[in-house]
């Protein structure tokens, strides 16, 4: 198992459409697990979810946050991001775009902007994670 270095985990996080486990802590302290579509502005990972949702109403309370994102084929990877979880206030604009762009990532460009439309509702949150511990592992079965 070998350590990523910095351009390695962000080329792990962006070089496929993998789904992210978002991890957020509930008010009775309990943690929470939720499956995430996200993409990178820096070394921000940026997401989008509905206002009601646990992760929203969690992050919203407690802004901890934890992120894994995995390999599942050998030799086997991971990165995982904890940090601080700030929701944005963007225009409408800005809210399309995101949703646009983190649509193509997980759907293609033939469906990206459908998916856009349809998540760039004011009732979504957009959400960065700044980062404060980074975990990366490459070749973990090796």
């Amino acid at each position: 198992m070998q350590a990523m270095t910095s351009a390695e985990y962000r080329s792990f996080l962006l070089d496929r459409s993998r789904t992210g486990k978002l991890a957020t802590v509930c008010a009775d302290g309990r943690p929470h697990i939720a499956p995430i579509w996200f993409d990178l502005d820096g070394d921000q990972i940026v997401f989008m979810t509905s206002e009601q949702s646990v992760k929203g109403r969690n992050i919203r309370r407690d802004p901890q946050a934890s992120l894994c994102v995995d390999d599942e084929t050998p030799p086997f990877s991971f990165v995982i991001i904890e940090g601080v979880a700030e929701v944005s206030d963007p225009t409408p604009e800005e809210l399309l775009a995101w949703s646009t762009r983190i649509a193509r990532r997980y759907m293609g460009d033939e469906l990206a902007e459908a998916y856009g439309k349809r998540n760039a509702v004011p009732e979504e949150l957009l959400i960065r994670i700044t980062p404060t511990r980074i975990i990366a592992r490459a070749g973990i079965a090796d």
